[in-house]
């Protein structure tokens, strides 16, 4: 009898059980549907901005107040990567971090903090390459949106106008930069401001000729059609120029790039050869500084080779 009562008793419990959890499951899919609803009716009236939830927030609000936070926050801006200062750093020391401990246990204790200091070097390159990427991706696209305001203009648009409605119609990095552009109009910024913060975010030849005609004929009030047809003519002859002169010198980069990583692998191999090799070798003062001079051969060579084969178009 008690063991009947005993088996009801564990029966019931785990039917409550699972009436429960069902229950739960279906409250917190409601109240989960009901804040995804909340948050995409305010995002969409401007209430809540959009975006990924942010880490390091601590660190991130921290390191803005400091110089090193802010050209960070430039750098990141220019690069078009959706990652904050903080975020960025944080994942920059795990880099470091990481390559320290490679280095130390692949190699030798002595290559530990070279490699740390390569992992800060490599860190540094990414965000001159993504700037540099998005730079060229933007000059592509400035003939077209000198067409695009030519166009506009002709029809009797404002430049202010022209400027938001080639905002909506060209594709990334110009579409994103050229809506920056037209918010800070939209909220009181000059003319030559917001088009001097475009060319100081995206630097090169290009976008200065072209900010400069819109400020000049923006002030002047002179013709603005004719001068952007001519700039769009100019901007196409420049661009299949670039694309020639990087063509040709596509081999020499590669070389640069080539050149050091011959000498990262001549330690793998020397110390896969002779195991041990690297801890005597830099055992001694002597040995440190023929590794140290040796890397510092291997980088004045990469940027001598990198600044010999640089050609300004």
């Amino acid at each position: 009898m008690e063991l009947d009562t005993l088996v009801t008793l564990t029966t019931g419990t785990a039917l409550l059980t699972c009436v429960l959890f069902v229950v739960g499951l279906h409250f917190y899919a409601a109240g989960k549907a009901q804040r995804a609803a909340l948050v995409e009716r305010l995002s969409a009236t401007g209430q809540l901005p959009v975006g990924r939830r942010r880490r390091f927030r601590n660190m991130d609000r921290r390191l803005r107040r400091t110089k090193l936070g802010k050209d960070l926050e430039l750098r990141l801006a220019a690069t078009g990567l959706d990652v904050t200062p903080g975020e960025f750093f944080a994942y920059m020391l795990a880099t470091v971090a990481g390559l320290w401990l490679i280095g130390q246990a692949t190699l030798a204790p002595f290559f530990g903090p070279l490699a740390g200091a390569l992992g800060v070097w490599v860190a540094i390159q990414f965000l001159n390459w993504q700037r540099q990427k998005r730079i060229e991706k933007f000059i592509n696209q400035l003939p077209e949106l000198a067409r695009i305001l030519a166009n506009a203009t002709q029809a009797g648009l404002a430049l202010r106008t022209a400027i938001g409605m080639a905002a909506e119609e060209l594709e990334a990095p110009a579409g994103e930069e050229l809506g920056k552009v037209a918010n800070q109009l939209a909220v009181g910024a000059s003319m030559d401001d917001a088009l001097g913060e475009l060319a100081d975010r995206l630097p090169s030849r290009e976008l200065v000729v072209l900010v400069t005609t819109l400020v000049l004929s923006n002030r002047a009030g002179g013709q603005v059609v004719s001068a952007l047809r001519n700039l769009t003519e100019t901007l196409e002859e420049r661009k299949e120029t670039r694309r020639e002169v990087r063509t040709q010198l596509s081999q020499v980069t590669m070389t640069s790039y080539a050149v050091p990583a011959l000498g990262v692998g001549a330690l793998f191999l020397m110390n896969g050869v002779k195991d041990g090799a690297l801890d005597r070798m830099t055992g001694s003062p002597m040995g440190q500084g023929a590794v140290i001079v040796a890397f510092a051969l291997y980088a004045i060579g990469f940027i001598m080779i990198r600044r010999l084969s640089r050609i300004d178009v």
